[in-house]
């Protein structure tokens, strides 16, 4: 038994070898697999599953530039809508627009997908093909986002399907603002239903006998 696992790392060790020798000829910026290299390899050497990951980010990266029942503008609205469901509003939303996604969204489905990658292949090379994936996906959502909102904005498509105008923009912050507005006053709304609670709880004390017990404030005379 220990022989066959001496002879199963050993093997491991010199594939690992081999590819990081063949890497060496990649940019040093290719660090990451690229779109190919996930397609061709199969869900459970990256310990995920197509549950993990979005299935529009997964169809992204087989088909990114698909553009089958995508022939009308109202076709490109809805499938660029369904990119930002999962991706948040794209770049050419000013950045404050952009930072209200990072505890949603992507990060809702992203956390749960870094689940431990166990087994030799990370204790050999410290790959976490799990995260690799993750990355992949959302390069390749991004990637085809941006792919459809070019064909529409050739089409003369109306926003999501295009870039974002000045008008659009303006309107955006316009709705945040009002967001904002309205979160304020629930929370000052909420602070002063619980003060109210509280004055409430204080003119219900009693005394043991069952005698209200009454706060006033005392004046004492000076003589």
């Amino acid at each position: 038994m220990l022989r066959s696992c001496f002879l199963v790392t050993v093997a491991a060790a010199l594939s690992l070898g081999h590819a990081e020798a063949r890497s060496q000829d990649k940019p040093i910026t290719d660090s990451d697999p690229d779109v190919m290299d996930v397609a061709k390899t199969p869900t459970t050497d990256l310990n995920i599953t197509k549950e993990e990951i979005p299935p529009i980010l997964i169809e992204a990266i087989d088909k990114p530039y698909d553009l089958t029942d995508l022939g009308r503008c109202k076709q490109l609205i809805a499938a660029v809508e369904r990119l930002d469901a999962i991706l948040g509003p794209d770049v050419d939303l000013p950045q404050e627009a952009r930072d209200r996604v990072s505890a949603g969204r992507v990060a809702k489905w992203v956390v749960s997908s870094f689940i431990p990658f166990r087994g030799l292949i990370r204790e050999l090379s410290g790959a976490n093909a799990q995260e690799r994936a993750v990355r992949t996906a959302i390069q390749a959502g991004l990637a085809r986002r941006g792919f459809l909102k070019g064909v529409g904005a050739q089409r003369g498509c109306a926003y999501p399907a295009s870039p974002a105008t000045p008008k659009v923009i303006n309107a955006y912050l316009a709705q945040n603002e009002k967001d904002d507005d309205k979160k304020d006053d629930d929370r000052k709304a909420q602070e002063e239903r619980k003060d109210e609670e509280k004055q409430d709880d204080k003119a219900q004390e009693t005394t043991s006998a069952g005698v209200p017990i009454v706060s006033e404030p005392v004046v004492q005379k000076i003589p």
